[in-house]
């Protein structure tokens, strides 16, 4: 008995939770921090000057190069590509598209102005010193918005994918899926890339948002909603064309059927 006693009272002691030891502060301290993303910066327009705008004009893309200002338009039997004076509003140079064509966004390469289409999948070239079409460049799919960057160009097509596109043969680079606060961002329109960001319309909204081309993350939104009045808006259709004006550092912001173009900075909102 006393044998089984002792034998019991072993293979109870044996039988208690072992202790593990305590992890030590700089344990947990080691280990990294997962935060959420920054939320993207709210800017508002700051208005510099306002300058007269053809108010037929379908604006779809606008380009500003040391002194001139170049605006591509749109829509079945109106689509243009024109020249216009910053001051005064004028048409300088004008040449009309084909009337089967709905031009879209416009970019400046060199010497010469890369004009997209929205249903046709071409790229029109115009030599920028007396604007005749040099060549059309191939693509698939819905042309939207255009800007160049280096040695490439930034193209939308109305979803949350940006494609990025050799700049003179045209050919897919890759593509960024832009998110804001971590969804989707559609209907991307109108680009101007600037400072190695890309800024775009949102179509249908008063937004412009700023975009990390290599996240695809929208860091800043900027409100453009106190542009136009009440009465300007009620003949006027949405927002959309952003040149950047680099001497300057500013921006000329105007839309589809605009009466007014402006020259504004952006700024935090208070």
């Amino acid at each position: 008995m006393f044998l089984v006693g002792l034998a019991l009272a072993l293979s109870c002691r044996s039988a208690k939770p072992v202790r593990t030891p305590r992890a030590s502060a700089s344990q947990f301290e080691s280990e990294p921090l997962v935060r959420p993303p920054a939320q993207p910066a709210r800017l508002t327009t700051r208005v510099h000057a306002r300058y007269p705008h053809d108010p037929n004009a379908f604006t779809q893309g606008l380009v500003w190069d040391r002194g001139q200002l170049f605006e591509s338009t749109g829509l079945i039997g109106e689509s243009s590509l024109r020249e216009v004076a910053l001051q005064t509003g004028e048409v300088l140079r004008r040449v009309d598209n084909d009337s089967r064509v709905f031009a879209e966004g416009l970019a400046l390469v060199g010497a010469s102005l890369m004009q997209l289409t929205w249903h046709n999948e071409r790229a029109m070239v115009f030599d920028r010193a007396n604007f005749k079409q040099t060549h059309e460049l191939r693509y698939r799919g819905e042309g939207w918005g255009l800007c160049h960057r280096g040695r490439e160009l930034v193209m939308s097509d109305g979803t949350e994918s940006l494609s990025f596109r050799d700049d003179q043969t045209f050919a897919l680079k890759r593509k960024v899926r832009v998110t804001r606060d971590g969804a989707a961002q559609r209907m991307l329109n109108e680009l101007e890339c600037v400072d190695g960001k890309v800024y775009a319309n949102v179509w249908q909204t008063d937004d412009i948002v700023r975009i990390d081309p290599g996240t695809g993350r929208v860091d800043a939104i900027i409100d453009a909603k106190n542009l136009l009045s009440d009465a300007e808006r009620a003949s006027a259709d949405v927002l959309n064309g952003i040149a950047y004006m680099a001497e300057r550092e500013r921006f000329l912001l105007t839309g589809k059927r605009w009466p007014h173009l402006f020259e504004v900075s952006f700024e935090a909102q208070r």
